[in-house]
């Protein structure tokens, strides 16, 4: 059984500067890539339709949006211009 789910939900090591938010944002970030796939998938297959899929994004991009600004990252990170 653990074979399947790191079949289907795999992680990948984080590899920048270690902070727990930075370590948490980028759990979430795979989780959002993972959703993508499936949404893509879906709407690819005739499933869902490109309205639906359009929608499901939003709302999964909206929860990524919101856990960065909980998280506190890239606020106190100089731009470059």
């Amino acid at each position: 059984m653990a074979d399947k789910d790191a079949f289907l939900h795999p992680r990948h090591r984080y590899r920048g500067k270690f902070t727990p938010e930075y370590l948490v944002f980028n759990a979430n970030l795979q989780e959002f890539a993972q959703k993508i796939g499936y949404i893509v998938s879906l709407q690819t297959n005739g499933k869902i339709s490109t309205e639906e899929a359009c929608r499901r994004i939003k709302v999964i991009w909206r929860e990524l949006e919101l856990s960065r600004e909980k998280l506190g990252i890239g606020y106190d990170e100089p731009t470059k211009d």
